[in-house]
């Protein structure tokens, strides 16, 4: 398949992205399509993408050869969305003539009326349902058993995404393809002194040490105990670093609450969603970055603060070892399991000098182009399953 890309585009299969549930933040799901299909269209790949129509620009640079075609102003809306993926999605794939149909998520047309690649991040959902949103995981857990029995063939970001889908829904491994996620190296990039001092000035650190997290507040990321653990961690430090909370969304009860247990003299900053342009100096402008997940498909924050150069403490839970190896600092996700490992981290700074350098190198084995040939072969071979089932 490799040699064919780029040197001859009637070997390889035209494929229709669904771009559509790329949310107005980017976020995760964001960074994923985006990264996949300027990859894609870097080998030659014949695409084309469905989006909404306020990306349509957007992902005209992003893959200029790709035929673009925006749907209707109503998938905006969520619900309008799906339905639209039901019917108009599939149209969209016969105008365009595509032999393959990618669904970047959990969702699959009923009748696609071709074959069909759906990535599935995680299922956390079933193996974790308490720290979801309620609204959701009924319907996502339906629809993610529809696509594991349905899609020609499943996209899974790493080992222990696969075996879990095999695990809990019961799907064929021989239908599994694993594609790790890669990350853009000139945007995820050891900062420069005046791209720390410009996030620093930013939070309203002016200099002053932290402990990064970015992500959402919902329950899986562990956020409360992130919170209690530093507290333990540095409250009789002499200079105890500050923790800084950025990103936004999600849901967790607990956070106000553990918030409300820090003591006086120490300092966290909410700040938000933080600018693309600005996650190198956040994560490498850090004593630590903190992300002790309790559940993940693959970890992309973990990653992209490594490729920064920056000290990682993350758990051994799920595909996160698969992502870190032996180039980031792991802890149990209980408050006494991280406040050990960050009060060690953060008093150490030849430990830290030598988790940055690894982590650097480590994160330089992963790639959106190692990412496409992956997902390149799955495409080829759903193809050719479904030829052979017909």
């Amino acid at each position: 398949m490799t040699g064919s890309v780029g040197t001859d585009r009637r070997r390889t299969p035209r494929v229709l992205i669904d771009a559509t549930a790329v949310p107005a933040d980017r976020g995760g799901l964001g960074r994923y399509v985006e990264g996949l299909l300027g990859a894609l269209h870097a080998l030659g790949a014949d695409l084309a993408v469905a989006c909404q129509r306020a990306d349509e620009q957007h992902f005209a640079r992003l893959a200029p050869d790709a035929r673009v075609v925006p749907g209707p102003a109503a998938l905006a809306h969520r619900a309008s969305r799906l339905a639209w993926e039901q019917t108009g999605l599939p149209q969209v794939a016969e105008r365009v003539a595509a032999d393959v149909i990618h669904l970047p998520t959990y969702t699959i047309p009923t009748r696609p009326g071709r074959p069909t690649v759906v990535t599935i991040h995680d299922v956390t959902l079933f193996t974790e349902p308490e720290r979801h949103d309620p609204l959701r995981t009924t319907y996502v857990k339906s629809a993610t058993r529809t696509a594991a029995r349905r899609a020609t063939r499943l996209v899974a970001p790493s080992r222990a995404t696969r075996d879990e889908l095999v695990r809990v829904l019961g799907a064929d491994p021989s239908h599994i393809d694993v594609a790790y996620h890669g990350v853009d190296h000139q945007v995820f990039h050891r900062p420069s002194e005046d791209e720390v001092k410009s996030v620093s000035d930013r939070l309203g650190l002016h200099g002053y040490p932290y402990v990064a997290y970015l992500g959402a507040l919902e329950p899986r990321k562990n956020v409360p105990n992130l919170i209690r653990g530093w507290a333990r961690a540095c409250e009789h430090l002499p200079e105890p670093p500050a923790l800084v909370l950025a990103g936004g969304g999600g849901w967790d009860d607990e956070v106000d609450a553990a918030l409300a247990t820090v003591p006086l003299g120490l300092r966290v900053v909410r700040p938000g969603y933080l600018p693309w342009a600005a996650l190198p100096g956040f994560f490498g402008g850090a004593l630590v970055v903190a992300l002790p997940s309790r559940c993940e498909g693959f970890g992309l924050p973990v990653l992209e603060a490594m490729a920064c150069g920056a000290p990682v403490l993350t758990t051994r839970r799920g595909p996160l070892p698969e992502v870190g190896g032996d180039a980031v600092a792991y802890t149990e996700p209980d408050p006494a399991g991280i406040a050990a490992a960050l009060e060690s981290l953060v008093v150490d700074p030849d430990r830290r000098r030598e988790l940055a350098a690894a982590a650097v190198a480590r994160s330089r084995e992963f790639s959106w182009e190692e990412s496409a040939r992956a997902h390149l072969r799955s495409y080829e071979r759903a193809v050719s399953q479904y030829a052979a089932s017909r």
